[in-house]
């Protein structure tokens, strides 16, 4: 189906441009959300006639975007979940999820802006994209841990998961290393003497 774009889509064409896209992307989805007209010669006319109008609250919007754009843009969100030893999430962060956080921190924005190309599954800090306009993107980052504490670590550059294996490897040689000196050979002397 041939459509008028009424603003900007990523990949289709710009403002005013006619494209052909498929019937159920056009019907489901450019359509109902005003985001393009039927190519035909009718409204053709009405774009010509209304697209200063158009562009100019295209503009606008792009403007309030930008606005919102420069206080989102490199902050940073904590997000508490369960994980393994590995650091494997126990399930994935998803766009509402991100949403969530963002929205909680006083921002505003809906899941369908959040730009995740796979769920994030592991802990760690990620870097997220957040389209606000179809001009206006911005990056947020994920700081997936725990707990508040690990988040910290996180935080100030250190990776917990191999720290966690460093501190369990410390713990069992200092623990193999008292059972040499003094637990089990002692043990085994004091029975030889008696």
């Amino acid at each position: 189906m041939k459509v008028i774009l009424l603003e900007r889509l990523e990949g289709r064409g710009g403002l005013g441009d006619v494209v052909n896209v498929k019937d159920g992307y056009a019907r489901n989805f450019l359509l109902p959300r005003q985001k393009a007209l039927r190519a035909n010669s009718a409204n053709l006319k009405v774009f010509e006639a209304q697209r200063s109008e158009i562009e100019g609250r295209n503009a606008k919007a792009k403007d309030v975007a930008g606005q919102a754009g420069e206080k989102l843009d490199g902050t940073a969100y904590i997000l508490i979940r369960q994980a393994g030893e590995s650091g494997q999430l126990y399930g994935s962060v998803a766009g509402r999820d991100v949403a969530d956080a963002v929205n909680a921190e006083g921002g505003k924005i809906e899941r369908s802006m959040v730009v995740l190309d796979k769920p994030i599954k592991t802990l760690g800090l990620h870097a997220v994209k957040v389209r606000l306009h179809p001009e206006v993107a911005v990056t947020v980052t994920l700081n997936i841990a725990r707990s508040q504490d690990e988040a910290e670590r996180q935080a100030r550059g250190e990776n917990v998961i191999n720290s966690q294996f460093e501190e369990e490897r410390v713990a069992s040689e200092q623990a193999t290393a008292d059972l040499l000196e003094g637990g089990a050979g002692q043990m085994a002397s004091e029975y030889n003497e008696a």
